[in-house]
């Protein structure tokens, strides 16, 4: 198991999360790797961050939840370096995780390495773009950078598969 720090100001950290921390971790997993807390089995994880992603790069239109006048608040989390709470709850997501899109844990990990590859490649390539984010609203490239380094890094903790460093 490998430490990765937690510094959500740290682009560079942030960017070599991205390229290499978050896949290598994900590669250990198996079907059996039990979830720390949460509902959510090692594929449901997987899947949902495919489907955070996804929606990052206008792949999905999602809503934004949060009332316009507390999103300048929302936004702020995205700057400072508290983790997300374990039982965070997404507002488009039920209480229960949602049926499986893939065959398998296998297909799902190569899916997640194709949509963490496309949304680099789109930002590079559209460095002004905004997506909505269900939570934070409207969000560019460097802030969704820090939502996904926020979120892939709550669920690696959840299957245990980094030890986080403060």
């Amino acid at each position: 198991m490998t430490a990765i720090p937690f510094d959500v100001n740290d682009r560079e950290l942030r960017s070599s999360f991205f390229a290499h921390r978050v896949l290598d971790a994900v590669d250990s997993l198996t079907e059996q790797s039990p979830a720390l807390w949460g509902k959510m089995s090692a594929q449901h994880m997987v899947e949902h961050l495919i489907w955070s992603f996804r929606y990052s790069t206008g792949g999905l239109d999602v809503p934004c939840r949060t009332p316009e006048k507390l999103l300048e608040r929302a936004k702020r989390f995205l700057h400072d370096s508290r983790q997300m709470p374990q039982l965070f709850k997404n507002p488009l997501l039920g209480e229960e995780p949602p049926p499986l899109e893939l065959a398998c844990l296998a297909d799902a990990k190569v899916a997640l390495r194709r949509e963490i590859d496309c949304f680099q490649q789109h930002f590079q390539e559209e460095p002004g773009a905004l997506h909505v984010h269900p939570v934070f609203g409207p969000l560019n490239a460097e802030e969704w950078q820090r939502s996904h380094f926020k979120h892939c890094y709550h669920h690696l903790l959840q299957f245990g598969l980094i030890n986080g460093v403060c």
